[in-house]
Order: C-alpha cells, then sequence, then structure tokens
C-alpha cells in the first residue's frame, strides 16, 4: 500500500524518539505497575488462573494509556516547527504516517510484553486455557492498534499535545462506550436500530469479548484492522490536504 523505505526511515527517528526520553520509561513502567498490580490483587483473592480479568481491563485502561503515547506523534512536530519539514520530504504523506503509527504501536508492543511473566506465572501455578491467553493476547495487540490509529489521527489534528491527548482519550471512549451492550440497547431507544448498528459496527466491546473466550474470527480480524485503517486513512488524507 505504501512504499517501506521511507516509512522505515520516519519508524527509526520516531521509535527513537520514543527512548531519548525518559516518559518513554515512565510509561512502561505505570502500564506494568497498574496493570499487573490491579491484577495480582484481584489473582490472589479469587486464586483463579486464567487472565480474563487482566486483558478486561485493558480496554478501560489503554483508553488514557494509548492516546499518551500517540498524542506527540504530530503535535510534537508541530511544537519544534519540523512538521513543514517533513511535509517537503521526497516520500509520500502515507509513508511518513505509516513509520510513526508503527513507532508508536512499537513502543506498545513492548510495554505489552512486558506482562508475559503473568501468563507463565499462571501456567505455572494452575492449569489455563492456553488457547484463549493467545488469543487475549492478540486481541490486546489488536486493542492497542485500533486505538494508536485513533490518536494518530487526533494528534494531527490538535496543534499541542495536551489538546491531543484529551481528543484522544474522547474519541477512544466513543468507540469503546458504544459496543457496551446497555448503552447500545439506551440508543436503541431513543432511535431503534442505531444502537444495535454502532454496537456491532464500530464498539469494540463484542469483538474484544470475543478473542478473551479465545475465538479468533474473520469478523473481529476485520474489525479491527478496518477500524485502524479508516483512522490512518484519515490522517492520511488530512496530511495530504495540510500539503496544500
Amino acid at each position: 500500500m505504501f512504499g517501506m523505505n521511507g516509512a522505515l526511515t520516519v519508524f527509526r527517528r520516531e521509535f527513537a524518539a520514543y527512548f531519548n526520553s525518559p516518559i518513554a520509561y515512565i510509561f512502561i513502567i505505570a502500564f506494568l505497575v497498574l496493570n499487573s498490580g490491579l491484577f495480582m490483587t484481584g489473582f490472589f483473592l479469587t486464586g483463579t488462573a486464567d487472565l480474563r480479568a487482566f486483558l478486561g481491563n485493558l480496554p478501560i485502561f489503554l483508553i488514557f494509556f494509548i492516546p499518551a503515547v500517540s498524542m506527540r506523534l504530530w503535535a510534537e512536530d508541530k511544537r519544534l516547527g519540523t512538521f513543514e519539514l517533513l511535509m517537503t520530504l521526497p516520500i509520500g504523506a502515507g509513508q511518513v504516517m505509516l513509520g510513526k503509527f508503527l513507532a508508536a504501536f512499537a513502543f506498545y508492543l513492548i510495554a505489552l510484553a512486558g506482562t508475559l511473566p503473568l501468563p507463565i506465572m499462571i501456567s505455572v501455578l494452575g492449569n489455563p486455557d492456553l488457547g484463549a491467553m493467545v488469543s487475549g493476547y492478540i486481541g490486546a495487540a489488536l486493542l492497542g492498534a485500533l486505538y494508536l490509529g485513533i490518536g494518530t489521527f487526533t494528534s494531527g489534528l490538535m496543534r499541542d499535545q495536551i489538546s491531543a491527548v484529551i481528543l484522544g482519550i474522547m474519541a477512544c471512549f466513543v468507540v469503546f462506550i458504544v459496543g457496551v451492550p446497555g448503552v447500545a440497547a439506551t440508543i436503541d431507544g431513543w432511535i431503534p436500530g442505531l444502537g444495535a448498528f454502532l454496537q456491532h459496527f464500530v464498539g469494540l466491546s463484542s469483538h474484544y469479548e470475543n478473542m478473551l473466550r479465545g475465538v479468533i474470527s474473520m469478523g473481529g480480524l476485520t474489525y479491527f484492522l478496518g477500524m485502524t485503517a479508516v483512522f490512518l486513512t484519515l490522517n492520511t488524507l488530512w496530511l495530504e490536504g495540510r500539503k496544500y
């Protein structure tokens, strides 16, 4: 879809930028401590050998974590005055966008990989459903990609990082909340059929829950990859518009 040479150049620049600041390490430590800490508290209270409690909290927790990761993608370039320079590089806008997105996604995957001692511990202590754990981690990766797609788009709309993270949180929250059955039913009460439509085609809850149960369906993959592609395409169109 996009040429990879330019995207890889942008990827290396952006990925290195994350670790040139202590903020990246603070984010990763906060992600691991908060998520793992909450899970371990419940684990010792219930003694249930599975990761549903940990993975089930991610859609809510990542609403705040992911926009904080993606807020700098475009807002930082605008603040430093390097945005115009990026737009004049002899590579397509799609390559620039893709490089930035992949750098943020790689950063998120590193943070997610830091939680792998949890499934190892559970496998040692109990007899969990390994298939459900694998599909749950796949779901967590796809969830992060979707939120990052949203965050990449919202970062491009704002001129400062605070505004970018606030708009990103709001947009991720909307995609999450419209998938909640109770919210969908309420919307259906106002406009019949709209809630069910939003729940199935926009909301992420049902698709993510299926993966937590060990079900990786074509519909779920299509939803996450398709929604992520929509926001990345919107970001690319926004970039193309800024060139003129």
